[in-house]
């Protein structure tokens, strides 16, 4: 079970646009350097296990396939977009991003603000079960497009 990430999005504070990047510093325990988890300032700061999210490519697809709903890149709001990888299953298991070490903490089930965000309907219904994974970070070091991506 290895795959890819295809791309890697940030956001400086709480509801400002994604801004894709071909590398960043992952530190434990915080998150992606640069973004609003790494200094607790997110919508779901409080909740553990936000330092870095997932989102796979297939899940995206069959998003827009099954109801007809586009999500641009990063516009789901998550850090990571990967291909090839069943987040899933990730879910309290181990796995790496190149060279950083991540724990899946839970699902990253669809939410109200994601909609309300985006200001499309349906986006809420159409990620159920597909809206990627909530990981903490184990061991730091840098996340880049390309990386592989694989339980450890």
């Amino acid at each position: 079970m290895a795959g890819h990430v295809r791309a890697i999005h940030i956001a400086p504070e709480q509801g400002a646009p994604m801004e894709r990047v071909e590398r960043v510093p992952a530190v434990a325990g915080r998150g992606l350097e640069g973004d609003r988890y790494y200094d607790t300032e997110g919508t779901f700061a409080e909740r553990s296990g936000s330092d870095l999210t997932l989102i796979a490519a297939e899940a995206l697809a069959a998003v827009e396939r099954d109801y007809d709903v586009a999500l641009e890149s990063g516009v789901h709001r998550r850090n990571v977009t990967t291909d090839g990888v069943a987040l899933n299953h990730l879910a309290g298991e181990q796995f790496r991003i190149g060279d950083v070490v991540c724990e899946g903490v839970e699902l990253c089930e669809p939410c109200s603000y994601l909609e309300a965000h985006l200001e499309k309907r349906g986006v809420r219904e159409a990620l159920v079960h597909r809206g990627g994974l909530r990981a903490r970070i184990l061991e730091g070091g840098n996340v880049a497009t390309g990386n592989v991506v694989e339980r450890v």
